[in-house]
């Protein structure tokens, strides 16, 4: 446990110090904000029905932001190697820095997801179940994209291959947090969505950093 969080620390803390994360995902949501409503010019209804749909879309591409770093300035600099030689599993290791990536993109995030869905016009009603949904489903965004920049952790310049690899995972994610909170804005029960999407994070936190540490290992070889 004294590994793990002396690894998260410096992961939060390289991540804060280098500026990127949390900072460009506020940024990027801050930018989605302002663009959506200008291209459905004065379609407020319209604006209201896809709000959580264009929300998702948002937090998803947010993360993909920062993901190519996960894994490779360690990879480069050598502290790779020396953390699959350390008192922590790769599995753990794998974990821990998706955590610290949550932690720096996918919280600020959350935090600043009313403000924008009250840009967007999202009804009163769907704001917890946007909410929910974000805290549920960020997690594993994280989890997963830590499976792609495992298996690009070795490729040049590898931020394009690692979004051809990611986004047709995300998209369970995306699907149901955006029904969840469609359904909320229109009076509906969100439990079910918001249920699976709770299964699919889920089963990223058992399988994500099993397989991102299968794919470091292939790539330290």
């Amino acid at each position: 446990m004294r590994a793990a969080w002396a690894l998260l620390r410096r992961d939060v803390a390289l991540s804060l110090r280098i500026g990127g994360g949390g900072a460009m995902g506020v940024a990027f949501f801050a930018m989605v904000a302002l663009l959506t409503p200008l291209g459905l010019g004065e379609e407020t209804d319209a604006l209201a029905r896809v709000a959580g749909g264009v929300i998702f879309t948002a937090a998803l591409l947010a993360c993909l932001l920062s993901l190519d770093r996960l894994f490779q300035a360690d990879w480069e600099d050598g502290a790779l190697d020396l953390l699959a030689l350390g008192p922590l599993p790769l599995e753990a290791v794998a974990g821990v820095k998706a955590l610290a990536h949550w932690l720096t993109t996918g919280l600020p995030l959350i935090a600043a997801a009313p403000a924008l869905a009250l840009m967007l016009d999202l009804p009163a009603a769907a704001f917890w179940p946007l909410m929910t949904a974000l805290a549920v489903g960020t997690p594993g965004l994280s989890l997963i994209g830590a499976v792609g920049a495992a298996l690009t952790v070795g490729v040049r310049r590898g931020g394009l291959l690692l979004s051809l690899l990611v986004l047709p995972l995300y998209l369970p994610t995306l699907v149901l947090g955006a029904r969840a909170v469609s359904r909320a804005a229109v009076g509906l029960d969100a439990v079910a969505p918001l249920a699976l999407l709770g299964a699919v994070t889920l089963l990223s936190l058992v399988a994500g950093p099993l397989a991102a540490a299968a794919a470091l290992r292939v790539n330290m070889r």
